[in-house]
């Protein structure tokens, strides 16, 4: 064990001479944040180096201080000096709780339908995959001082990727995976509000696009959204709106606990149909392009690791609870949104109306990171960006700037009206952006970065998830897209054409 400690040691003081005194970094200014490694890092051994901090850690920085963008970094400017507005453990909470409770567990119950009690369990373990996926994501963002003691350079999941394939590759890869799964989210969240008003007022005369733009009219209001404080207070705000509704709905299912279909829950599931149920899940649990950006915006990184344990347990508990009391209270009636299986329709309409407000809450995180994003790739001013910058020195937007966020929500609602299919396309982005994020990528990228100082069981974990994401992905992707085409060609989706495909006992 001292052999191996003195062996790291020397590795890290020699990556530290060569990649950081090397450039001259001002490293003896900087009051850099880091915590001991230990798989992840040791709370007990978070520590601060040096006294004065003048670069932004949240962004996509380098150690030599040169911006690239990340979302979050310039959160409000004084005299033209970007300043941050901290956010506590809990905070941090309510946006990952934000991201990985969201409107989709309305559609829980459907996939036990689907998969059974594997689907229930997919709950629990993705959970476990994706809060491990977290903790490596972010430790990717620490390298070793010349003490051996890790210290934050990169400021977000475009410097991970940067630093293993370059940033001519690297950035622009992760950067558009990352605006794919922003903006269709975005997406979903105006398709579930267009869905659920429709269901709520059948009658009325505007019908699921009529209530779509006007949900989109209401999140205009996004576009004046300046920092992470204002998310999070929203994210709080839909985490309460979440709780308060599917309590409503678990204490419905509780009263009809004597008429409860317990011997339709199996363990069998529908091949068919099965992996676009699990690339719900999946897609429910990603939050990692935020982890980067809300670690350090935290007061107290060191807790990053506990908010990430107890917002992905409570995730794993209530999901799998809420989706089995659901399906057991309607059996093979379950429907893709389970609110559409209330009994009557002033019932329904209420809860619908809460998961209305809850989306249009949910809305302003994914809006704000991929705004954010965009306006570092493209409106940071020239030479650095092929625009001009869409803000005014003392930080504020310019009147074209709050014009193109709110291009940005009429852009979303144009989708939602084209592609209406909710838990079809909801499965199809799961297996591809958010396998690719949340699994294959944070793994390959810890084992390329950390290699020499990884235990064998944590290289194991790392390439079980990548074999595991990589055929979850696949396999989903093709029966979601094709899903998608018979929607679109007016097929019954529920008629299963191919004779090969059927239910098979698990």
């Amino acid at each position: 064990m001292f052999r191996r400690l003195q062996h790291f040691g020397g590795a890290a003081r020699e990556w530290y001479q060569t990649n950081v005194l090397a450039t001259g970094a001002p490293v003896d200014s900087e009051k850099i944040e880091f915590a001991r490694a230990n798989d992840y890092y040791d709370e007990q051994n978070y520590q601060t180096y040096g006294q004065d901090y003048n670069e932004c850690t949240t962004g996509d920085s380098n150690i030599n201080g040169n911006y690239h963008g990340g979302f979050g970094e310039y959160e409000e400017f004084s005299e033209g000096v970007a300043t941050q507005h901290k956010i506590s453990e809990w905070q941090a909470g309510w946006n990952v709780t934000n991201a990985i409770q969201g409107m989709f567990v309305v559609s829980f119950p459907y996939t036990v339908l689907k998969g059974g009690y594997w689907a229930i369990i997919s709950m629990v373990f993705f959970a476990y995959i994706c809060c491990h996926t977290g903790k490596i994501l972010v430790d990717c963002l620490y390298e070793p001082n010349l003490d051996g003691i890790p210290q934050r350079i990169r400021g977000s999941y475009m410097d991970i990727a940067a630093a293993v394939w370059g940033a001519k590759w690297g950035r622009p890869v992760v950067t558009a995976a990352q605006l794919i799964e922003l903006l269709m989210t975005c997406i979903l969240y105006i398709v579930l509000c267009g869905d659920l008003m429709e269901g709520s007022f059948p009658d009325a005369a505007i019908g699921a696009n009529g209530w779509m733009i006007m949900s989109a009219v209401i999140l205009l209001s996004c576009a004046f959204l300046r920092n992470l404080q204002s998310v999070s207070f929203t994210s709080f705000w839909c985490t309460v709106a979440h709780i308060i509704i599917n309590m409503i709905i678990l204490t419905y299912c509780l009263i009809c606990i004597k008429d409860w279909h317990w011997s339709d829950v199996q363990f069998k599931i529908d091949i068919y149909s099965f992996p676009i149920a699990l690339g719900i899940v999946v897609f429910s649990y990603t939050s990692q392009i935020f982890l980067p950006t809300l670690e350090g915006n935290m007061t107290k990184p060191n807790r990053f690791n506990a908010m990430l344990n107890w917002s992905h347990l409570a995730a794993a508990v209530f999901k799998a609870l809420f989706a089995y009391v659901g399906f057991l209270t309607w059996g093979l009636d379950t429907q893709e949104e389970i609110t559409n299986n209330l009994p009557t329709q002033g019932f329904k309409a209420i809860v619908n109306l809460c998961l209305v407000i809850k989306a249009l809450l949910s809305y302003p995180l994914p809006f704000y990171a991929a705004c954010d994003t965009l306006e570092h790739c493209l409106f940071r001013g020239k030479p650095d960006t092929p625009f001009p910058s869409c803000r005014n020195p003392d930080g504020s937007y310019k009147k074209w700037g709050i014009g193109f966020k709110m291009g940005i929500v009429f852009t979303t609602l144009i989708m939602a009206i084209a592609i209406p299919h909710f838990t079809t396309l909801m499965g199809f982005i799961g297996n591809f952006t958010g396998t690719m994020l949340s699994f294959i990528w944070p793994c390959y990228f810890h084992m390329r970065l950390k290699w020499e100082t990884l235990e064998w069981y944590i290289i194991s974990l790392n390439a079980f998830i990548i074999c595991l994401g990589l055929i979850c992905g696949c396999v989903g992707m093709y029966y979601s897209a094709y899903e998608l085409i018979r929607a679109f060609n007016g097929e019954d989706i529920s008629y299963k054409p191919l004779p090969i495909i059927g239910n098979y006992t698990g």
